[in-house]
Parts: C-alpha cells; sequence; structure tokens
C-alpha cells in the first residue's frame, strides 16, 4: 500500500545580490558566481533594487492556447500505476467484466504495488506455496494480525493472476486429427488407436501475439522453444458440430461455449486459461483478439486545449480556480502550503486536477515582456535604457561574449525567448536545455514559481534512478527525459542519492540552470515569465561532450556544434580574448579527433574524396543516418545510396558496400585549415591581451633573457666599460628577485607586506618580469585573506551582509587553495549563521512560544558561533528579560504580602512582550482578570451611572469637603487646602490612594485610613458649623452664597440634611418621593443629601460582606478592596454605637413618644388634606426671602 508522506522542501539554493557594478556586465557576474551555483544546477539573481523593466507585451492582442496537465499523469510511478491499472481494466472489459477496483482496511488497494512484490517475492505460485501473504501484507504497510494476507491473496488471484498469464503469454493452440486417424501422444506414448484430441499450452514471450493453427504430433515435439504440456482427451467423434471449442475442438455443452464478439471463434469456459466460471454478461473477446487489442501505448504528451485565452481571462480562471481550491484569497495562500499540495496531488491516483498552462510561447509572434528596438512602437521614458540592457532577454544570447551570437539563424526557445503564462499547479517537468546550455528565466509579474534543480555532476544519477524507479516507462519511450513530459518526486531522489535544491522565484527575479543541470518546477500560481538560452566560453567544452552524448543517443542537433566553432574562428576580430582562447583549445581538440577519424577511414581503404561546402547543405540532408548528428567537417556516402550518409564515427555503419565504392566528403583540408583558423585566432588574443600602439611596443621593457645576453655580450667585448657592473649588479638584483618572488608565491598563505614589497621592488627595476603578474594577483588574494582574518577576529562586527560582501569580492579572485579554504569557511560560516539566524527568527515570531529551557539551548548552541546574529541576540535578551521577569513574579508569589493589582499588570505586560513560553504568565493573567472582575463588581456596586469619581475616591474618606465649583478648579483647590492644612504634596484627588501606592504593609495603610477618617470628621463639622451659621445673617441674606453654583437664595431651596447647606431645587435632584402605601404605614420622611455628601449608591452591608468575601479569595491586593474593609469596620462600628446609644432608658422613651406623635400627624394630614397625602413625604422649604427658614 503506497503512503503519501508529506513533502520536505530541499535546500535551498544560492541567491545573488549584485551590486550596480556588478550588474553591469550579465557573463562578468555569471562567470564569477558559476563556481558557486554550478554546485547547486540553478541559482537565483535579485537585481539591484530599483531595476524594474517595464512590461512591453500589448495585453490586449495577446492570445494563446495553453497545454493541458493532467497533475497524476505527470509524475512517473504515478503514471507507471495509471497505465497499469488502465492495462488491468482494459483486459478485464475485453474478457466482458466490470472491474472494481477493491478496497483493504478503507483504503483502495494499490494493485501495482502488490503486484510488484509478488513478483519480486517469485510469483504467485511460489508465495502461495511458501506461505508468503502475511509478509507481502507487511511490506504494504496493513497492520499484522488482521487476514489482510488471505484477503491479499483472494484479490491477486482473482484480478491480476489472470492478467499476469496473459502477459506471459500463455495461449491456447488446437492440433486435431480425422476420426479415423491413429494418433500417438506425445506425453504418454499412448498408441491406442483411438479418436484423439492433442492441445498444448504454449508459454510464449510477452510480445509474441496467440496463434490459433493447427498442428500435427511432430511439430509439437520439434518445438523447441516453447514449453508443451500434452494432455490427452479420449474423444469419439460421432458427429459434426456448427460450432467447436478452439481448445478442445468439442462442440458439446454449448451453454458453456462462448463465441468471440472479435473473430466469432468459440471457447469452453472451462478451457480457458484460467477458466471462468460464469459465461460473461457483456461483450467477450478470445484471447487471441486481446492480444491484438493490447498494443503499446502511444508516447505520453501534453494535449492542447480547445478555448483561446487573453491574458485577462486567462488570469481569471487562474485566480478563481486557486481561490476556489484553497477556499481563501490568491494572496493569503502560503507558499509551503502549495508547495505540499502539489506533490500530495501527483503521487495520487485517485485525485485528478486539470490545469491549463500556456508554455513555449514564442516572443517573435507574441512579442517580449521586455522593450525591444523592432520598429513596432516608439519607446518612452526609460524603455530605451531597457531595450539596451544587457539583462533584456532578447539581448543576452547575441551580447559579444556569447557563443549563440556566432548562428545566424533565430533558434526559437535558444535565441528567441519563449513566453510561459502559468496558474497554480502548472508544471514543468525534469529536463536539461538543450546542447546542455545555460538558460535564464525572468518573472516579469505575478504569483512566485517553485524550481528544483539537480548539478551536473548528478544529471546521470538522476537519469539512472528514474529509469530503476519507473522503467515500464523508459521501456515505451526511451528518449523520455528529453521529452519534458515526466515529474519524479525530489525526496524520492533525495532518498536514493541525487543532490536536489529547491528556489521560489518572485516577481522581478532571474533563475539560471547552469550546463546538463537538471531542473523543473511548477507555478504558484497566474504569473507571466520569459526564458532563454546562452552560452559562454566555458560552454564550449561541455557543448561538444553534449553532442557525442546525442550521438549515443541517436537524438537530432538543434545546430552543429562544429559549424558553430569554426565559425568563430573564422571571424576571429568579432571575439573577445576570452572566447578566442576557448575557440583555440576547442579548435585544436577538434581538429586532433578529425584527423584521427579521417585516418582510420583512410585505413578501410577509402580513397574516393570530394570536398563539400556544408554550409550550404540544408541541416536534415547532413544529418548522419545513424547517429542523427548534424555534419560539417566530414561526411561518407556510398555509390549504392547516394542520398544516405553518415558521419565518420558510424563509418561501419553506412552500408556492406565496397570500400572502394564510398566517398570521403569533407570541408577543407584539415592541417592547412587548423593552421590558418589557429593562426588568426591567436593574432587575435594577442591583439586583445596587448593592445599597444607601435610606438609604445618599440619602447618596452627588457626582458630577463635579454638582459642575461647582454650581461654576457658586455663582458665579452674587448674594452672595459664602467657601467657593465651595474648592469651587472641590475641582473644580480633581478635574479635574487625571482628567487625571492618564487618563494613568496610558494607560501602556503599569501602575506600581503611582503608581496607589496617585492611587487615595489620589482617596479622599480624597470624589467619586464613574468612574476609580477602572479605577485599582483596574489597580492589580491592576500589582501582579501587579510581581511577576512581581521574580520573574523572581531565577531561583533561579522554581519551576514558583511560575508555576502566579502564572498563576492572573493569569488572573483584567481584560484588558490589559501583563497578556496577561507571562501570555503566563510560560505560555512554563512551558511551556519543563516541558519541559526533563520531558526531564531523562527523562534521569535513562534506561535505558540518555545519553552525557556528550549530557547536557552538553541542560544547555548548559537553561542559559539563567532559573527554578529541581531535574531540570536534578541533571542538571548528575551531570554534574560524572561529570567528576571520569572525571578520578579517568584520573589513576589513567594513575599509576606500579596502584590497589588498595579504590580501585576505591569508584569503582565511586560510578560506579554517576551517572546518566550513564561510559565507563571497564565497564572498572572489568571490573578489579574479575577482582580479586575471584583474591581467591576464592586464599582457597579457603588458607583452611580456616568459618575465623575473613581472607586478607590468613593471608598476613601472625602479630602474636597467644603470645595465646590469644575473639576479642575476643584483638584486645584483640594491640593492647595490639603498642602495648607496638613503640610501634604499630592499628585493625585485622592491623597489616600497615593498613600496606599506607596506603602505595601496593610497596618500602615489602615492607619492612613484613620487619619483620614479624623479628618474627614473634623472637615464635615467645621462645614456644618459654617453653614449653619449662615442662618444667623438674615438681615444681610442677599450677601451669603449657596447651593452648588454659589449663588445667593432664591426660589425653592432643599437643606442637606449632612452640611447643612442649602441648594436651589433646580440645581439638584430632588429626593424621590415614598408610596403612598408607605406613607400610611408609617414611613419616615425622605432625607436629602446633596450631590456632594452622596457620592455614590449606598448598598446594604450584606452585599458588602459577600464582595469582602470573595476579596479574601483574591490573591492579589487592590487599594479599592483595603479601602472597602476599613468602609466596612467604619460602617460596623458606627452600627455597635449606634445600638448602644439606642438601648439607653432615655432614649428608647423618646423615640416612643415620638413614633406616637408621628403617627398623629400623618392621620390629621390624612384628614384635613387628603390630595396632599402623597407629598407629605417631601421636605419642602419655603423661600427665605418670604418667610421662614423650616420645612413647609
Amino acid at each position: 500500500m503506497a503512503l503519501f508522506r508529506e513533502f520536505q522542501a530541499p535546500p535551498e539554493c544560492p541567491v545573488f545580490e549584485p551590486s550596480w557594478q556588478d550588474f553591469s556586465d550579465p557573463f562578468s557576474f555569471i562567470r564569477r558566481i558559476r563556481e558557486i551555483a554550478e554546485n547547486t544546477g540553478i541559482c537565483k539573481i535579485r537585481p539591484p533594487q530599483g531595476w524594474q523593466p517595464p512590461f512591453a507585451c500589448d495585453v490586449h492582442s495577446f492570445r494563446f492556447t495553453p497545454r493541458i496537465q493532467r497533475l497524476n499523469e505527470l509524475e512517473a510511478l504515478t503514471r507507471v500505476k495509471l497505465n497499469f491499472l488502465d492495462q488491468i481494466a482494459k483486459f478485464w472489459e475485453l474478457q466482458g467484466c466490470k472491474l472494481r477496483f477493491p478496497h483493504v482496511e478503507r483504503k483502495l488497494l494499490d494493485l501495482y504495488l502488490l503486484s510488484k512484490l509478488v513478483s519480486a517475492e517469485g510469483g504467485f505460485e511460489v508465495v502461495c506455496k511458501e506461505k508468503r501473504w502475511s509478509r507481502i501484507s507487511s511490506r504494504m504497510g496493513f497492520p499484522a494480525g488482521k487476514g489482510v494476507g488471505s484477503l491479499l491473496r483472494s484479490h491477486f488471484e482473482r484480478i491480476l493472476y489472470p492478467y499476469e498469464l496473459f502477459q506471459t503469454g500463455v495461449t491456447l493452440t488446437v492440433s486435431l486429427t480425422p476420426a479415423a486417424a491413429v494418433m500417438t501422444c506425445v506425453s504418454c506414448q499412448n498408441t491406442e488407436p483411438k479418436a484423439v484430441q492433442v492441445f498444448r499450452l504454449d508459454i510464449m514471450a510477452a510480445g509474441e501475439t496467440f496463434s490459433g493453427s493447427v498442428t500435427d504430433s511432430s511439430a509439437v515435439q520439434q518445438t523447441a522453444a516453447c514449453k508443451t504440456v500434452c494432455v490427452c482427451v479420449c474423444v469419439q467423434m460421432t458427429r459434426i458440430d456448427l460450432y467447436m471449442c478452439m481448445a478442445c475442438g468439442r462442440g458439446d455443452e454449448e451453454d458453456r461455449l462462448l463465441l468471440c464478439d472479435g473473430c466469432d471463434d468459440s471457447y469452453h469456459t472451462f478451457c480457458l486459461i484460467p477458466p471462468l466460471q460464469d459465461v460473461p454478461k457483456g461483450d467477450w473477446r478470445c484471447p487471441k483478439c486481446v492480444a491484438e487489442c493490447s498494443k503499446p501505448r502511444e508516447a505520453f504528451g501534453f494535449e492542447q486545449a480547445v478555448r483561446e485565452y487573453t491574458l485577462q481571462s486567462f488570469g481569471e480562471m487562474a485566480d478563481h480556480f486557486k481561490s476556489d481550491y484553497f477556499n481563501m484569497p490568491v494572496h493569503m495562500v502560503p507558499t509551503e502550503l502549495v508547495e505540499k499540495e502539489f506533490w500530495r496531488l501527483v503521487s495520487s491516483i485517485e485525485e485528478d486536477v486539470i490545469v491549463e498552462y500556456g508554455a513555449d510561447i514564442s516572443s517573435k509572434d507574441m512579442g517580449s515582456g521586455f522593450p525591444v528596438r523592432d520598429g513596432k512602437r516608439k519607446l518612452i521614458g526609460d524603455e530605451d535604457e531597457y531595450a539596451s540592457s544587457g539583462w533584456n532577454l532578447n539581448n543576452m544570447p547575441v551580447l559579444e561574449q556569447s557563443v549563440l551570437t556566432h548562428i545566424s539563424g533565430d533558434i526559437s526557445g535558444m535565441k528567441v525567448p519563449w513566453l510561459y503564462v502559468g496558474m497554480c499547479f502548472s508544471s514543468f517537468c525534469w529536463h536539461i536545455e538543450d546542447h546542455w546550455s545555460y538558460s535564464i528565466n525572468y518573472l516579469h509579474w505575478g504569483e512566485p514559481k517553485t524550481w528544483y534543480g539537480v548539478p551536473a555532476h548528478a544529471a546521470e544519477q538522476l537519469e539512472s534512478v528514474m529509469k530503476k524507479v519507473a522503467p515500464e516507462l523508459f521501456d515505451s519511450q526511451p528518449d523520455l527525459l528529453h521529452q519534458l513530459v515526466t515529474l519524479m518526486n525530489p525526496n524520492l531522489l533525495m532518498e536514493h542519492g541525487v543532490p536536489v535544491y529547491r528556489t521560489n522565484q518572485c516577481a522581478g527575479e532571474f533563475v539560471v540552470t547552469f550546463p546538463r543541470a537538471y531542473h523543473s518546477g511548477f507555478n504558484q500560481g497566474y504569473n507571466f515569465a520569459e526564458a532563454v538560452n546562452f552560452c559562454t566560453a566555458d560552454w564550449l567544452p561541455i557543448g561538444r561532450q553534449c553532442v557525442a552524448h546525442y550521438r549515443r543517443l541517436q537524438r537530432y542537433c538543434v545546430f552543429s556544434h562544429e559549424e558553430l566553432v569554426c565559425k568563430m574562428a573564422a571571424d576571429p576580430e568579432s571575439l573577445d580574448v576570452e572566447l578566442a582562447a576557448a575557440v583555440v583549445r576547442e579548435l585544436g581538440d577538434m581538429i586532433e579527433v578529425e584527423s584521427r577519424l579521417r585516418a582510420a577511414v583512410q585505413e578501410t581503404g577509402v580513397l574516393c574524396s570530394e570536398q563539400e561546402v556544408f554550409e550550404l547543405v540544408p541541416d536534415d540532408e547532413r544529418q548522419c543516418w545513424k547517429c542523427k548528428t548534424t555534419c560539417f567537417l566530414s561526411a561518407l556516402t556510398c555509390s549504392c545510396s547516394p542520398q544516405r550518409l553518415v558521419c565518420l564515427h558510424h563509418a561501419a555503419e553506412l552500408c556492406s558496400c565496397a570500400a572502394s565504392n564510398k566517398c570521403l566528403r569533407y570541408a577543407s583540408d584539415t592541417h592547412s585549415y587548423a593552421v590558418h583558423r589557429c593562426h588568426h585566432v591567436c593574432v587575435c588574443v594577442r591583439r586583445r591581451e596587448r593592445p599597444e600602439s607601435s610606438a609604445q611596443k618599440a619602447g618596452s621593457k627588457l626582458t630577463v633573457e635579454e638582459l642575461k645576453v647582454f650581461v654576457e655580450q658586455l663582458y665579452r667585448l674587448p674594452c672595459v666599460i664602467s657601467q657593465a657592473r651595474h648592469v651587472r649588479e641590475l641582473l644580480e638584483s633581478v635574479q635574487d628577485f625571482h628567487e625571492r618572488a618564487q618563494a613568496a608565491l610558494a607560501d602556503e598563505t599569501p602575506d600581503s607586506g611582503k608581496l607589496q614589497a617585492l611587487l615595489e621592488l620589482g617596479s622599480g627595476l624597470e624589467l619586464e618580469l613574468p612574476e609580477l603578474p602572479r605577485l599582483k594577483q596574489e597580492l589580491q588574494q592576500a589582501r582579501w585573506l587579510d581581511e577576512v582574518r581581521l574580520t573574523l577576529m572581531e565577531p561583533q562586527r561579522l554581519t551576514l551582509e558583511l560575508m555576502k560582501r566579502l564572498i563576492d569580492s572573493g569569488v572573483g579572485l584567481p584560484p588558490h587553495h589559501a583563497v578556496e579554504k577561507a571562501m570555503a569557511e566563510l560560505q560555512e560560516l554563512l551558511t551556519l549563521s543563516e541558519h541559526w539566524e533563520e531558526r531564531a527568527r523562527a523562534c521569535l515570531q513562534a506561535r505558540p512560544r518555545h519553552s525557556l529551557l528550549t530557547l536557552e539551548s538553541i542560544v547555548m548552541e548559537a553561542k559559539n558561533i563567532p559573527a554578529y546574529l541581531p535574531n540570536v541576540l534578541a533571542l538571548r535578551d528575551a531570554l534574560h528579560k524572561a529570567r528576571e521577569w520569572t525571578a520578579k513574579v517568584a520573589a513576589i508569589q513567594n513575599g509576606n504580602n500579596y502584590a497589588y493589582l498595579e504590580q501585576l499588570e505591569g508584569l503582565l505586560m511586560r510578560g506579554r512582550s517576551i517572546p518566550v513560553r513564561l510559565e507563571a504568565l497564565p497564572q498572572v493573567e489568571s490573578q489579574v482578570a479575577s482582580a479586575r472582575a471584583w474591581r467591576e463588581r464592586t464599582a457597579r456596586t457603588f458607583l452611580k451611572k456616568n459618575s465623575t469619581y473613581t472607586l478607590l475616591q468613593v471608598l476613601s474618606p472625602r479630602v474636597d469637603i467644603g470645595v465646590y465649583g469644575s473639576s479642575k478648579s476643584k483638584r486645584k483647590r483640594v491640593k492647595e487646602l490639603l498642602e495648607k492644612e496638613c503640610g501634604l504634596e499630592l499628585d493625585t484627588l485622592s491623597d489616600l490612594e497615593d498613600s496606599v501606592e506607596d506603602t505595601r504593609d496593610p497596618a500602615a495603610v489602615v492607619a492612613a485610613f484613620k487619619a483620614r477618617e479624623r479628618q474627614e470628621l473634623e472637615a464635615i463639622h467645621s462645614l456644618r458649623a459654617a453653614n449653619l451659621a449662615k442662618m444667623a445673617l438674615v438681615e444681610r441674606i442677599e450677601e451669603v452664597k449657596f447651593c452648588l453654583c454659589r449663588k445667593t437664595a432664591s426660589g425653592f431651596m432643599l437643606q442637606c440634611e449632612l452640611c447643612r447647606d442649602w441648594f436651589h431645587g433646580v440645581c439638584v435632584p430632588l429626593p424621590k418621593a415614598g408610596s403612598q402605601k408607605k406613607l400610611v404605614s408609617g414611613s419616615k420622611e425622605s432625607k436629602f443629601l446633596c450631590p456632594l455628601c452622596q457620592r455614590s449608591r449606598r448598598p446594604r452591608l450584606e452585599t458588602i460582606l459577600s464582595l469582602l468575601v470573595s476579596l479574601q479569595k483574591l490573591p492579589v491586593r487592590l487599594p479599592e478592596g483595603e479601602a472597602l474593609q476599613c468602609l466596612t469596620e467604619r460602617a460596623m462600628g458606627w452600627q455597635d454605637r449606634a445600638r448602644q446609644a439606642l438601648a439607653t432608658d432615655e432614649l428608647s422613651s423618646a423615640l416612643a413618644k415620638l413614633s406616637v406623635l408621628s403617627q398623629r400627624m400623618v392621620e390629621l394630614a390624612a384628614v384635613i388634606h387628603p390630595e396632599c397625602h402623597s407629598l407629605c413625604s417631601l421636605c419642602v422649604c419655603s423661600p427665605l426671602g418670604s418667610g421662614g427658614l423650616g420645612p413647609v
């Protein structure tokens, strides 16, 4: 049972970010990064910020017909399974049965895997005989002990075994004799004269067809290639039947006789191999017809869609598909999710997802995405700059350093870019570029494109793995990997040791693939890309290897490699220095091989030769008849078939004619051609390397050899020259310089100081010293090594960017083992640093957060990395904060007193900002939430709606007694008053609140509260006395200020029972009147309290006590809770004193008399003024100016 494992992403390929200077020369930059990038096969290049070519395609006229891709037919192993199941279903359909695939353990049985495993174990008979079905079950992943093995045997015997018999070639051939003939059975030698039928079972090859021919017994004996099993069936031929079984020759038991719907042959159900139990209900085919219908499948390829799209309509379809599939907006689907789902779908035989891909659209027809100077439209703005850029894919193949610029024709896809319009899951399969060339892909816009690459050194390994895993596909299609129609899961390749790398190409980024690097991928969503090939000087030997590989595979070439090299050699002035040198080497190798091949042909006796201008012959007329290679330097023909030719590698394969009939056709004389071309190319190289003028050449420096000759000549002269000693000293200095230079160049690690001194010395010798260029190179290497060494000595400034810059600068240096070692160390350090930086970043952003121990282990592992890692440092800082926070929480929890809510809230705020899982954080959150809930409940109990007071102010003794006005002025006056009377400095309205926040001792809190109580009582007594004294000023009543508004008396006034001040009826709310029932029953009059004295609700003592009980359960201290405790104690103390006062005899007698008097007054009022009964509970006072201060 094939179980799909979740896809594990391969490692990332290198990503390069060139500077503007590096970006100015594409081939130079690619040459610098090649040493690193070719190890992964692919790499990604991010252009400098600001390089954004405008999209130049005409979106309105752009129309294309995409390819149709069935995802589960792309993957090699899945396609093999689907083909196998299709053949099984077709086999049983031809047998007149409709196959239903069985389920085992509630999963679809993998018949392909079952067939493979049984075959690996020796076949059905061996597995049954040795009872290996339990082993087969366990290898398919089924649990042991459930009897799955017997079920697998039943399914195999019913479904697969008949098909395997058919595949092995088991057929029925009939041998009939006349009724009077005497037959001898081949096997049993029974010579009894009877009417006998002899038939045999021929075990034939899978490729042979079933035969129904009639043979005699001698033919049976003489057939050595067939394993014959003879069966004697004695039948008395008494009549001639209309239909006879082709196996046994009888016509009886007509109810068991099957008539083939294809050829009308007849067979008994019990004569078939294997026999049929019942007569099929549908159409039935005999074994011969089944064999004819089971022909090899056609080569797999993509179908073209019927509908033609514009960019807009395709984008709408693509976005709709992706959003519907993932059930979320397209831009919110993670790339990792799409990647895993893609590989799940291509590996599934049950889910059939179909997508469309606009691939291989020629930019010559539809226009390039880059601006081009084709005269079709005028370039505007910065389009002209991008039209001439080397990174414009229309220009890259034809740059001066490019080999392809010397191919005269436009090769679509190689020299002319192709366009690709993708949607989610549309893919490009494993392949390498034609002639193993480079390729470059630019994503103009849209969602990312995911790439996978395999380096060139593992190309043959990948091919062998794919052939091993899916041999059936390569049996029917040997050039499968050249057709771009097959995928294989990178995880499967990696399991077989194939190195695979990946990357996500985003809009505005390039992906470069290197020679012979297999690559594949898929699109994350709707996007538009453009790609083209290019070849640099280093590709030339690789291209020659590719042609040899094509020759072995008998694959057609896109162009002639030999013709391309010779064409470049014929025009050396158009080559740059590096390319010209590469052409010299390549041409030399070609001439050597060609000379050897021509000599071998001449040794066979071919004497006739003709010169041929192969450039004028079309490519399809000069292709080798055997290997399909395009010939250029030479070819061999024969008079028996003048149109047929072969390359010299296959001279023996041309025909069987005598060598005298064959003719060697050649391009030109080998030696003269080589000398002529190499001479011109080398002259070109010298001119490029030394472009001095004639005057400069005349004044060139002496060489060392010339100086030696000059010194020898000086001392051989028959005279004494005074300057000869100086010349000899110069020569000695040169020789000393040479020895020191050789020693310096032989150093394991270049010494910059020594090299700099040698360069200065050599420059002052005024001679042409061959060591100077090498010394300059090694000085560059030494300085780079010094910079690396100094940088590594200061890890605190060694950032990732600095490492990348050092690696980029080291890429351009000449090769040296010390540089390569330092580069390897830097690359390893960079990889390690990026790994830990990414890991630390993931930990910082992790949800849920990691524990303290986990992060401590990560920080300890990353501690020894000698680099500046911001994320690791941030993680270390977070751990430090987490430890401090944990210690502070522990100190608070283990203290003598509970912490205040404000402290816990501060801790909670700091703890939530720390990216570490804090074990105590949930407990603190719970405590804070409980305390806040208690405070909110208490506030709802005490505070009025829209109250301007805080809960703590309401529960604490008043400090604003006798202060009137707005809240700001009132706050200021309270502060001044307290500073004047108490000498205190207050920052808030409630001094008690400050006291509570500043102290942690409960006893001190209670003492502060008691002190405030005394101050409050003193202040209220003083205020009452002052307000009562106002009544004595009746003669100057218009000067006395009353009420909240602090104005004179007017209208109806109400007197507060507590502060005894008077208030205007329009400035304060009137007291609520009691009900008639309460008045009649003798309820007391409602007492009026002004808004300053009654700042809150007054709940019952029972309610307060329940709040206090809840408070006692909280492991948190609240200033409001402590204030409520003090207030409750104060209330209960007053209650005790009131009970004691009420219990005295004198007060009890007075209260009894007052109660009787009050009842009589109520009854009298009800008789005299019934209509005023409802107002008797109001204490209404007459205007002060109209007579009297008492209630009305």
